[in-house]
Formats: C-alpha cells, sequence, structure tokens
C-alpha cells in the first residue's frame, strides 16, 4: 500500500503539536465540487461545477442578496495546488484547524469528486490538518432543483465493501495530518439512519482499525433526525457513535417553532407579492413564488439550545445559508446573516465546549466553502474577511477565559 508522501518543509503553519492553545478545536466542512468531472457533464452540460449555479443566482424578492462572489480567491478550480494551500492559508489563519473533506463512496468502490483530497494526500501539500465525512447518500438533481432524481444511487452492498472501504481510508488515517481524538482518526457520517446497521458497521471498523494498528476511530455522527417525539440526539442509531452533532440548518427548521416561523414567512410573501401585482396591475390569482425567509437572528437566538452538555455532544455553527442558487423559489434563506450575529452565534458554540477535555472540545462550522448555500466563510465581496475575522476574535476572546491545558499532539 503506498505511504503519504511527508508533508514539505514550505509549511503553512505550525504542525499539530505546535499550534498554540485554544478554547475549541474548529473543523470547517469543506466541499470538492470545483472543478468539473464527466457525470457532471453529462448530468448539466459541459463545465459543470459548483460556480456554474452561483454565477447565474438572482434576487429572487426585494432585499435578496444574490448573486453572492467570491474575492480574493476568485472562481477557483480544485484541480490547482495553489488554490489548496491558499485556502489553507486563510483558514490557519482565522484559527480553523483543519478541514473535513466530503468524501463520496457509493458501494462497489464508486467514487465521485475524489480528485482534490487523493492530490492532498498523495502530494503532502497543504501542511493542513483534515479529516474526512462520508456523505452517505444517493445523489439527485438537488443542482438543478430536482432532489428526487436519483443519479447515482448510494447502496451498502456488504462485508467486502466495508473493508474495501476502509482500505482506502486508511492511507488518511495514517497521515500525520489526520485529525484525532486521544489517537483515535475523526470519521464523520453524513446520514447514520441510512446505514443498514450502525453497530454492524462500526463494530467492523473499529476491529479492522485495530487489525491495522490504530486505536480505533473517533466515530461522529451528524444527526439528521428529525421526527415528531424523536431525540435527534439519543437512541440506538445513534448509541454506537463516539460522538454526535446536529445537521444544520434542520436542526433550527425542525423546531417547535417552526409553524410559526412558515406562517410568518408565507404572510410576508403574501403582502410582498400583492404589493407588486397592483404596482405591475397584475390581478391574477397566483401563490407567490419565492423561496422561504427566515431571520437569522431568530436562528442565532435558539441555536444550541436543546444541545445536551454532555462531552459526547458537538456543536455545529452555520455562517449563513441561501440554497437559492440550487434550489429557486423552492430554497430557503437565512435573512440578515451578518458576521456580527454569526459571532454571537459561534459564542455560543464557544461556551458550550471550552470546559470539555482539549481533545473533544470540536466546533463543527458548516462550512468553509458550500457557495451554492451561501455557506462559507471564504471571503466573499459583500464582507471580504469579516466571518474569517469573527472566528479570530471569538477564539482570542475564548482564551480570555479560564486557561486551559495544552493538547498532547
Amino acid at each position: 500500500m503506498n505511504q503519504p508522501a511527508e508533508p514539505s518543509t514550505d509549511r503553512v503553519g505550525s504542525s499539530y503539536a505546535e499550534r498554540a492553545v485554544t478554547p475549541a478545536r474548529l473543523i470547517a466542512l469543506y466541499l470538492p465540487q470545483y472543478f468539473p468531472i464527466p457525470e457532471n457533464d453529462a448530468w448539466w452540460g459541459p463545465g459543470f461545477t459548483e460556480w456554474t449555479n452561483v454565477a447565474k443566482a438572482k434576487p429572487l424578492f426585494p432585499g435578496h442578496a444574490q448573486p453572492k462572489l467570491p474575492a480574493d480567491l476568485g472562481f477557483y478550480d480544485l484541480r490547482v495546488p495553489e488554490t489548496r494551500r491558499r485556502q489553507a492559508e486563510l483558514a490557519r489563519g482565522c484559527g480553523i484547524e483543519g478541514f473535513c473533506y466530503w468524501h463520496y463512496w457509493f458501494g462497489n468502490g464508486r467514487r465521485i469528486l475524489e480528485r482534490p483530497f487523493e492530490e492532498v494526500l498523495g502530494s503532502g501539500e497543504p501542511d493542513f490538518p483534515f479529516c474526512l465525512a462520508w456523505a452517505n447518500q444517493s445523489w439527485t438533481g438537488i443542482w438543478h432543483g430536482s432532489p428526487r432524481t436519483v443519479l447515482v444511487e448510494q447502496t451498502y452492498p456488504g462485508l467486502e465493501d466495508e473493508i474495501a472501504h476502509f482500505q482506502w481510508a486508511l492511507k488518511a488515517f495514517r497521515d500525520p495530518r489526520y485529525m484525532r481524538v486521544d489517537g483515535k482518526p475523526i470519521f464523520a457520517i453524513f446520514a447514520p439512519h441510512d446505514l443498514p446497521s450502525t453497530e454492524a458497521f462500526i463494530g467492523h471498523w473499529r476491529r479492522l482499525a485495530e487489525q491495522n494498528g490504530l486505536p480505533g476511530i473517533y466515530f461522529v455522527a451528524i444527526s439528521n433526525i428529525y421526527k415528531p417525539g424523536v431525540n435527534r440526539y439519543h437512541g440506538p442509531i445513534l448509541a454506537p457513535f463516539d460522538a454526535v452533532t446536529p445537521l444544520t440548518p434542520q436542526d433550527y427548521l425542525e423546531t417547535a417553532n417552526l409553524r410559526a416561523v412558515k406562517k410568518k414567512s408565507f404572510g410576508q410573501r403574501v403582502r410582498r407579492a400583492l404589493a407588486r401585482r397592483i404596482k405591475e396591475r397584475d390581478f391574477r390569482l397566483r401563490l407567490p413564488r419565492e423561496p422561504w425567509q427566515i431571520d437569522y437572528a431568530d436562528v442565532v437566538a435558539h441555536a444550541l439550545e436543546d444541545l445536551p452538555d454532555a462531552t459526547r455532544f458537538l456543536p455545529s455553527v452555520l455562517p449563513n445559508w441561501d440554497n437559492t442558487p440550487r434550489s429557486g423559489v423552492r430554497g430557503v434563506v437565512y435573512q440578515g446573516a451578518t458576521p456580527e450575529l454569526f459571532r454571537r452565534y459561534l459564542d455560543k458554540a464557544i461556551e458550550k465546549v471550552q470546559n470539555r477535555p482539549p481533545e473533544q472540545a470540536i466546533i463543527f462550522i458548516k462550512a468553509w466553502n458550500e457557495w451554492a448555500e451561501g455557506n462559507y466563510l471564504e471571503p466573499d465581496a459583500t464582507y471580504g474577511h469579516a466571518r474569517m475575522d469573527v472566528v479570530r476574535s471569538a477564539l482570542k476572546a475564548g482564551l480570555d477565559g479560564p486557561a486551559r491545558p495544552a493538547r498532547e499532539p
């Protein structure tokens, strides 16, 4: 088995053991869909990437801030090593510990969008920590607002496929940059409820890890179990995991005040549509065709309010949300998502974890670069570096609290 290249001495920043103490380990989810692949060319047309929908987005109601355009990095291509290096420099500079790369394994070895991470793994560059999150769901037509159209089906063929999947992941787990808890590589799973058995899968991979000289695997469930009367943090599906983190924005959208929020949003849309039609002398009877709008200040006010205090439960923080570039009028928009409000959100998350054992004081930021969801930390044309500045200042403020012991390498 090929071993990953040793990290270059031309470093992005200090090594894991040398990093400054921080009140939390911030891990930013990282989307690789910024280069063309044959599948996307066939489904959506030649050259399709995440930027395709981002660039053509338009405002869908008065005050709707679209398109959202990148600043420093431009419309980048993740096949370019210099782009990946600059992303790591920006993330390191604001206090992000590492990237959590979305990883696609559909069964029987079928993968998609693997090139950027494979090049990071094989080259040793950038010298910036990382881990993996398995996006174990079927691919649909969501990028064109057709989520019911299945393009690639997620399958679970059995034990042999689990072994093949593990053997691929082992190359990453052995990389010195891979993020760990108590020596165990962090591995997140997007849809635990879709696995045939979380207990069987996790038990199998833990045995494989031990057979290959690892102390285990630190499994994180991204909980999207949002049904009336079902606890989103506890239950047989989640019990085998070492940690659980909520899926944003669903953690807000499925709260008890959902009905009131929907009613308020619908009323606002009706009033705006009626005013516009009166002005245009258009009196045809039609429902308003606008995305669902939610006040980000209300999201922040209710964020993490039901997250249990136990160490096993990890906060997830959402800088913004606007998936209308993908879903159009069927999308959801967080209105008023300013860097200042994001700071309040992040402060709440840091307060949740700052007294936990340092290696387990993990906060997921969703995301580093999910531009077609309006969900990113990278510099944009509206706020520049403001959201990254918020991350840096929030971590500094957290250090002003009780002193924390340094993390072991």
